[in-house]
């Protein structure tokens, strides 16, 4: 394009400019189109080379005049030294020489113009040398990070896994053994089933941790469900006795009922326990998109935490981890929608949106619940 736009202000070089402007087009066709991934990573740094030489044929159709091709030269150093190692770098060092010194001597310019190549190419590769150090060593932390990541997530993954199944040999034995107790035994036993019931959330929050961490989204099963219905049946899992419901009875939402039922539980757990009753549940359609609210009338959300309020283990106490808020925006992400905080003057208003679908929009793959990515649970509240 620069070559291009050169014909305007030198037409007597017009040829020279549209044969220079043809030869970079080529050059990207094949930067853009062969098929680079299928060779070895060192493979492009050829283009180099027909690069040089085109800079080199520039400078001569300009008469010897570098000023114009020496940035061009220095950009190429700098490309090669964000991809290719210091051995190719040095290779290169050879032909840049010549595409920068070879015009010169052909045109017959004097020993002060050629001596500009020892300072340019020595300066272009300081530079490349540079940049390819850092370069290689934000490869090195990033190859770093990923295996640290890769442990990461398996050992989270086998955590949760094996924590669970003695658990619920656990959770059974209290729950038979406080069939018969009373008194100081019974409230015993009751505070122990709570506690296994914590762990169990704790090792499902870590397993959806896990789990959109790596795929990076999640597959659900939406489906039109019963709005009041289904915060009725999320509530069973919580203590309810102080949650009101303002639902319409016909209010139906495209939701997949199961994370639906993960939002509430975790929403609805956070206001017991950090806000003060009465907690309030609405949801309200307008506008294509459904309303989740859920307000307690506690002391609000302190100012200095709101920006941590939906990230990993952002405001996790001894009472949590910290996941729930964090896995209520992702579920609300994959559906479309987005959860946020706002204060209620007094207490805590958590609002999660959904996008209204129409029931005939959704495909039999939309529907399918054989590729959901997130365990079984209600995940740990924040």
């Amino acid at each position: 394009m620069l070559a291009l736009v050169a014909i305007g202000n030198d037409p007597s070089r017009a040829q020279d400019l549209l044969l220079i402007a043809l030869a970079d087009l080529v050059l990207a066709g094949a930067g853009w189109l062969l098929p680079w991934r299928r060779w070895p990573p060192q493979r492009p740094a050829v283009l180099a080379l027909p690069g040089f030489a085109v800079l080199g044929f520039s400078t001569w159709a300009f008469g010897g005049v570098a000023t114009g091709t020496g940035p061009f030269l220095v950009l190429l150093y700098t490309w090669a030294a964000l991809h290719f190692s210091r051995r190719i770098l040095l290779g290169l060092l050879a032909p840049a020489a010549l595409a920068y010194v070879v015009p010169l001597v052909v045109t017959h310019q004097p020993p002060a113009v050629l001596g500009s190549a020892l300072v340019l190419l020595p300066v272009a590769l300081a530079i490349a040398l540079l940049i390819e150090a850092q370069a290689r060593h934000l490869r090195d932390d990033r190859e770093r990070l990923a295996r640290i990541e890769r442990w990461r997530a398996a050992m989270i993954g086998t955590l949760a896994h094996d924590i669970r199944s003695p658990l619920a040999t656990v959770q059974m034995t209290l729950e038979e053994l406080q069939d018969g107790a009373t008194g100081h035994t019974a409230r015993m036993l009751t505070a122990a089933l709570r506690q296994t019931m914590r762990i169990d959330r704790l090792a499902t929050g870590l397993l959806d941790l896990n789990r959109i961490d790596t795929s990076g989204h999640l597959h659900l099963d939406r489906r039109p469900t019963p709005a009041r219905l289904a915060v009725l049946e999320a509530l069973s899992y919580v203590s309810s006795a102080e949650v009101q419901i303002e639902i319409p009875h016909d209010l139906t939402i495209c939701v997949d009922p199961e994370r639906f039922e993960q939002i509430i539980v975790n929403l609805v757990g956070n206001a017991l326990r950090y806000g003060l009753p009465p907690v309030t549940v609405t949801i309200s359609s307008a506008e294509n998109v459904d309303r989740l609210e859920v307000r307690d009338h506690g002391p609000g959300v302190p100012e200095e935490l709101r920006p941590r309020l939906f990230t990993r283990f952002g405001v996790g106490d001894p009472r949590g981890v910290g996941l729930g808020l964090w896995i209520v925006r992702e579920l609300a992400r994959a559906h479309g929608g987005e959860a946020r905080y706002e204060p209620a003057h007094p207490g805590t208003r958590m609002i999660v949106t959904f996008p209204v679908i129409a029931p005939g929009s959704l495909t039999p793959a939309g529907r399918s619940s054989a590729q959901r990515v997130v365990d079984e649970g209600t995940g740990d509240v924040a």
